[in-house]
């Protein structure tokens, strides 16, 4: 190959990751610049903060009450991950290694459910939270978020326990397991990478969500979570732009260290759960 035609190919790519990651970052690069930047409600925003400060967190933290909504949607976010993980994981183990009646029609249903978009589902599901009376709660909330990831979580984890080699239960059996004991000791640890990766959509769920939790909080300011708590600072006339981008660094945080610690069992499982299934 000419060593002229490969550099140049060579400083194309260069350059079009460097468009590519420019064009992906730059407005993180400008939430992050502006949360530090005093003048940033004033209409004096530029690349680099015109004076330094940490005022739009402390304001955002202590006044702006976003405190009570970061405990919130941890709270939120934790229960949901866990009872979805768990619901999922078992409705998932059944589906792939029992025989009953309409296992067919269940695994259809949940197919088509993932088909549904989820503002289809925002009034079915407010009318059934306000029947069980949660309404105006973190706890119907919770309700609706872990619904919200079940038939993502069972058709997923499906694939990650049909992969598993029935021998290696059958073995278990023969060396006198019960099936707890099977479960928890050779398929849990097998099936682990698919419940890091549905858990991340759960937490991504809970913690980003902002149409459902509107709707199902209402006026509970008390009980609102991040998602929605950054909406008190957009104003009728005019927006608190040093606080919004703040609030926003804030939020972005949680999600990026989750992912950061889980990233490579999330590769492995989305790997491992495409193989078969």
């Amino acid at each position: 190959m000419n060593p002229r035609a490969s550099l140049r190919s060579r400083i194309g790519t260069g350059i079009a990751v460097a468009a590519v990651l420019i064009f992906t970052l730059f407005p993180v690069y400008w939430m992050v610049s502006s949360a530090f930047d005093a003048k940033a409600s004033s209409g004096g925003q530029s690349l680099l903060p015109q004076e330094f400060t940490f005022d739009n967190f402390a304001f955002v933290l202590t006044e702006g009450g976003f405190g009570t909504f970061l405990r919130n949607s941890a709270i939120v976010a934790i229960v949901t991950v866990l009872v979805s993980a768990l619901v999922c994981l078992l409705a998932a183990v059944a589906v792939a290694r029992f025989r009953f009646k309409f296992r067919t029609t269940v695994l259809m249903m949940i197919l088509v459910v993932q088909m549904v978009p989820l503002e289809a589902l925002v009034i079915p599901l407010f009318l059934q939270v306000k029947s069980l009376g949660l309404l105006n709660s973190i706890l119907g909330l919770m309700v609706v978020y872990v619904a919200l990831s079940l038939a993502f979580g069972i058709w997923m984890l499906r694939g990650f326990v049909a992969a598993v080699p029935v021998e290696l239960e059958e073995a278990a059996y023969i060396d006198g397991a019960s099936w707890w004991r099977m479960f928890r000791s050779i398929l849990l640890p097998l099936v682990m990478p698919g419940l890091v990766a549905t858990s991340i959509f759960s937490f991504i769920t809970a913690w980003n969500e902002f149409i459902f939790a509107m709707t199902i909080l209402g006026a509970e300011t008390d009980q609102y979570t991040v998602s929605i708590g950054l909406k008190s600072f957009f104003g009728l006339f005019a927006n608190d732009w040093g606080s919004i981008m703040a609030a926003s660094t804030i939020i972005t945080l949680p999600v990026m260290i989750f992912f950061v610690i889980v990233q490579r069992r999330l590769s492995a499982g989305m790997v491992a759960g495409a193989v078969k299934g």
